[in-house]
This record gives C-alpha cells, sequence and structure tokens, in this order.
C-alpha cells in the first residue's frame, strides 16, 4: 500500500505530515512512502534523509496523489479551503486522504471531497479516549501552543517574568492568569511557572483544579453552577450567553492585576467564547499583554485579530495564526508520531481497515462512499442518517 505526502500549501504553514524517523515503522505495517521533494524542507527535514529511510521522492504534487492510496497531510480539505480546493481534481474515488480538515466548520468543503469518492479521516475528531492518545494530534497541537504563547508573551511583556534580586533592588514576578486549563493551558501554566511568573488560571470544568495546581498554578474560583459544562470527551461545552455575561463580570477584578492573560477556550465546531470584552481590557494595566490562542476561532477577546498585534490604552493583544507551525521540526515530529499510530491502527496486512465497531476508526472517519459518515459532520450539514450501502 502506498502512502503520500505532498508539500503543504496553507500559507505560512511549515510542518510536513511525515518525518523520515516514522518511516520504517509505516513499512512494517505495510505503507511504502511517497514524498513530494522538499515537503519537508521548511520543518528541517531533506529530501536525502526520507530517501535514507526507503521513501520514493516524486517530482511532483500531481505524482504524489497518482501515487498514493492513503495521503497523509498536516492541512487537508476543510483547514485549506482556498489553496487545498486545487486538490479536489488530484483525488480519486477510493482514496483515503487524513490529515487535520476542520469537518465541523467547513463541512460544506468536506462534501466537495467526499463526492469524489474518497475517504476522509480527520485527526481533530480521534477520540480523546486512552487507546487513542498516541494519535491525538490536537493535544500534540495544542501542547506547542501552550508554550510559544508564553514566549510571546515575554517577548512582548515589558517586564521580566523571575522574581530576582538585584543589586539594583528586588524585581517582582511577573502575574499571568491562563483562562482555559485544556492541553494548551496546562502547557502555558507550566511554562509561565518554569520562568519564573506567578500563575492563575481558570476553567468551566472544575474537574481540572488539581492538574493547575500540580503544576504550580492557583486556581481561580468563580462563583458559577458549572453544571454540564464538559461533555463525554473531556472539552468544554458551548454555554448560554448569561453565563458567559456573568463570567466576565467575575473575571473583571482578577483582570486588574495580571500582567499576562492566554485565553485558550475553544469549542469543537464553534466560534470561541468571548472571554475579555473591549471594556475589560481597560481595567488591565499599561504594558500588560494578552495572547489569544482562539483568534483562530473567532477570538476570546473581543479586540482580537487574526495574525495581528492590536494596542488599545497601553495593552498588547496578539492574535497569533498556527503557532505549532512557527516550531516546525517539532511540531512535524509529534504529528508524524500521532498520524503512524493511527495508521497503524488502520492498515491490515497492507490494506485499509475501516472497522466502524471500532471507536477510533468510527469517530475518525468523516466521509467513505461518496458519503458523509459521521453524524457530527452530518448534523453540521443538516443531514439526515447516512443511506446504508
Amino acid at each position: 500500500m502506498k502512502c503520500g505526502v505532498a508539500k503543504e500549501t496553507y500559507p505560512g504553514e511549515r510542518r510536513v505530515a511525515l518525518v523520515p524517523a516514522v518511516l520504517p515503522a509505516l513499512a512494517k505495517a505495510g505503507l511504502d512512502c511517497t514524498i513530494e521533494s522538499g515537503a519537508g524542507e521548511l520543518a528541517g527535514f531533506s529530501d536525502a534523509e526520507y530517501r535514507d529511510r526507503g521513501a520514493t521522492i516524486a517530482g511532483s504534487r500531481a505524482e504524489v496523489f497518482a501515487a498514493a492510496d492513503v495521503l497523509a497531510q498536516v492541512r487537508t480539505v476543510g483547514a485549506n479551503v482556498e489553496a487545498g480546493i486545487t486538490d479536489l481534481g488530484l483525488v480519486r474515488k477510493g482514496q483515503a486522504v487524513l490529515g487535520f480538515c476542520d469537518p465541523l466548520t467547513a463541512p460544506e468543503v468536506v462534501l466537495q471531497f467526499a463526492a469524489r469518492g474518497a475517504t476522509i479521516l480527520a485527526m481533530e475528531l480521534v477520540p480523546r479516549i486512552t487507546r487513542a492518545q498516541s494519535m491525538d494530534a490536537l493535544s500534540s497541537m495544542a501542547t506547542l501552543a501552550g508554550y510559544k504563547a508564553v514566549l510571546l508573551a515575554a517577548a512582548a511583556l515589558p517586564k521580566m517574568f523571575p522574581m530576582m534580586m538585584t543589586a539594583a533592588g528586588t524585581l517582582l514576578p511577573a502575574r499571568a492568569l491562563v483562562l482555559g486549563a485544556g492541553v494548551a493551558g496546562l502547557q502555558a501554566i507550566a511554562s509561565a511557572r518554569r520562568l519564573g511568573a506567578v500563575v492563575e488560571a481558570y476553567d468551566v470544568r472544575p474537574d481540572v483544579k488539581d492538574q493547575v495546581q500540580s503544576l504550580g498554578g492557583k486556581f481561580l474560583d468563580l462563583p458559577l453552577d458549572t453544571a454540564g459544562t464538559q461533555d463525554a470527551g473531556g472539552y468544554a461545552r458551548a454555554l448560554d450567553e448569561s453565563f458567559y455575561r456573568r463570567q466576565r463580570e467575575l473575571l473583571l477584578g482578577a483582570l486588574a492585576n495580571q500582567d499576562v492573560v492566554i485565553t485558550t477556550a475553544a469549542v469543537p465546531g464553534r466560534k470561541a467564547p468571548v472571554l475579555i470584552t473591549a471594556d475589560m481590557v481597560e481595567v488591565m494595566p499599561r504594558g500588560s499583554v494578552i495572547v489569544d490562542l482562539a483568534a483562530e476561532r473567532g477570538g476570546n477577546c473581543e479586540l482580537s485579530r487574526l495574525g495581528e498585534t492590536v494596542v488599545t490604552r497601553g495593552v498588547t493583544i496578539l492574535g497569533p495564526d498556527n503557532l505549532p507551525s512557527t516550531v516546525p521540526y517539532h511540531a512535524s515530529q509529534m504529528y508524524a508520531k500521532n498520524v503512524t499510530s493511527l495508521l497503524a491502527h488502520l492498515v491490515r496486512a497492507g490494506k485499509l481497515e475501516l472497522d466502524l465497531e471500532d471507536q477510533i476508526t468510527r469517530d475518525t472517519l468523516v466521509a467513505r462512499d461518496g458519503q458523509i459518515v459521521n453524524p457530527r459532520v452530518r448534523e453540521a450539514l443538516g443531514q439526515a442518517a447516512p443511506v446504508p450501502r
């Protein structure tokens, strides 16, 4: 069975879906790899390294698509709408496409690829269960985003993070507040603490309090009814506007003495909730920094602009785009491990076996035989259950 990797075409994307080190494991699972020349260059992996690990180097994107039974991508279909739509003519019936495809946000684009007869597997839909931890690409990339968010904040803040005893006096540590204690938030807490900041964190899910405290952060308790704030997969649920309004009122006081605020709150398939309004920004100290990791989903801060730096009343608001791509070597390494683990789970004796009795396969599979089969994506499209074939 042939696995293909083409260059990523999303603007600014520097990651690659597979790195040379994972190719022997794929070969053991019955997969030979064809890599487009230069596909790993921006992440730090040369054609020679791939060739040394047994890959065939293709001279063009079309050649990769023509050779591959399975295409492994970082951003595919809905996660790369403008540039990725040009791949529509290259995809063939029965070909499997695996990668981030944003199926809950851009289901109409995914539907176009499904109509070509392609089998589509979404990395962001891998279930958050113990068996699938090695395949959980969302968590891998969130880890990097949380780390980089702290570095961005440290670079923009006109203070240092750690307390220092100097001949010129004592420098007090910076204060940081992390909103959302998922994977990205927990990594942000750990990274800010390592740099010496005093860290507080808040999440609508009270179960994460112990995790925050284990990293040296203080959990911010707000008197809110948090029943039903978490779904079966461990993600935060979308809540009504009255909850968010009350939450913002209670957060207002906490913002007044923070040097850094990192926001990470996101709900799969939904616009990110607004946690910080323009009025709330006004109470923050001059020189303070907000890093909005939800900027790609509309932003947790009302003033965030994706890919831009906004300064208002002395507060700097960063809306970074695609942070994992800014550390492409390790991001590619982690993502390639996730992809390899998923392929090892799906491929048997050199054939793609889609066992819908298995939760990992069932949840990750978006389209097959010309139909959208994933219930969550069908709901986003307003479709009924698929017709059995």
